[in-house]
Formats: C-alpha cells, structure tokens, sequence
C-alpha cells in the first residue's frame, strides 16, 4: 500500500476500524478546488440543493449559459437578470430569492473573496455566510472543506458521516449529531479526512467495513 499522507496515518494510529477502512479504500482524495470563490460555491451549492447532482448541473448550466462572456454570472450581472429569466432556467422560486442574496451580499462585502475567507477562522466564516438566505450550516462547512480546504472539519449533521460511524463501528442506529462531535474531536486535527472516509464506510456493505 502507498504511503499513507499524515492524516491517514493519524486516524489508522488511533483506532483500528479506521485502520481496516483506510487499508480497504485507500489513502485518502479530498477534492479541493482551489479555484472557487466562496460566491461560486455558495450559487453552486443552492442550485443543487434538493436536487439529484445531474439535474442540478443542467439547472446551473442553463444559467452559466446566460453569460456567455463569463465561466461564472458575476454578482452584478446575476442581480440584473430578470426573474423570468433565471426562472426559465429551472430554478424555484426559492432557489433563486436565496442565489440573488448571495450575489447581493457579495457585492456588499458580506461573502468575502477567497482571500478575506482565508483570514477568518471556520466558526466566524460559518456565523457569517449561515446569515444568508438559503445557507446553513452544511453548505458553510462543504465549502470549507472542498473549496477553502480547511482540514478539521466535521459536518455532524450529515447523514453520510453519521451513516458511515454507524456502518464502522457496527451501530444499531446512528450516533446523534451531538455525540458524534464528542466523538470527533479524537480525530482532530484531521476530522475532514475522518469525514471523508466515513463517506466512503457509508457506500460499502456492513460487513466489509470491519472484514
């Protein structure tokens, strides 16, 4: 097996399920796009609220499509595009009140850029972007993790993780969001590479988790 990177190896020292996962995945792929401004995330991630990932991504096509000029709608074009518009795209009514916050709140500082983000601890960027509308909590901490790449984060609150604890360590049902971030701070400062593999325990049978 390839040498493990410093959180794989962390997580295997310190519990032996850990270890049996990490030896059956393998090292772990947190995907991290450095490339995103925390105001593309936060539209991406509305538009796919609800949705499954192929439908969301045809939604959002049809609006990157209403900017030919641009990879992204900037905030200020985004705000001047007409309801129906965006409406035509697929987007609800709900979706698109919560995207025009987001673009609003951009342009007035609200959601900071990619460099003021890396400035600010995880609970004052989550205290800050769940005042949006349409943002909670999770969608904070996905950006966090796959776009700010912050390396301690664990969304509690996630059905996969908790799904994937129960899956690990052979549970009748699955730890509470509470216990499970009393759970977690054993994994710090890696709970989101934890995370990430209680992802994957969550896609694999029961009993090849602990096999």
């Amino acid at each position: 097996m390839p040498a493990l990177k410093q959180a794989d190896r962390f997580l295997a020292s310190i519990d032996p399920d850990f270890a049996d996962l990490i030896a059956k995945v393998g090292p772990s792929r947190l995907n991290i796009d450095k490339s995103r401004e925390p105001y593309q995330a936060l539209m991406s991630a509305v538009a796919h609220q609800q949705l499954h990932g192929n439908a969301a991504m045809a939604i959002l096509g049809r609006v990157i499509a209403l900017f030919p000029e641009h990879p992204f709608p900037p905030p200020d074009l985004f705000l001047a595009r007409p309801d129906e518009e965006l409406r035509a795209c697929g987007l609800s009514a709900a979706k698109l009140a919560a995207m025009r916050d987001i673009a609003a709140k951009s342009l007035s500082g609200v959601v900071p850029s990619r460099a003021g983000a890396a400035r600010m601890d995880n609970e004052a960027l989550i205290e800050r972007l769940t005042s949006l509308r349409g943002v909670g909590r999770w969608t904070v901490e996905m950006l966090l993790m796959f776009s700010l790449g912050r390396p301690d984060i664990l969304p509690i609150d996630d059905f996969g993780v908790r799904e994937g604890y129960r899956k690990l360590k052979k549970l009748e049902v699955q730890p509470k969001p509470k216990a499970l971030a009393e759970i977690g701070q054993a994994w710090a400062p890696y709970r989101s590479t934890a995370a990430w593999y209680l992802w994957r325990a969550s896609e694999i049978k029961v009993s090849a988790v602990n096999s």
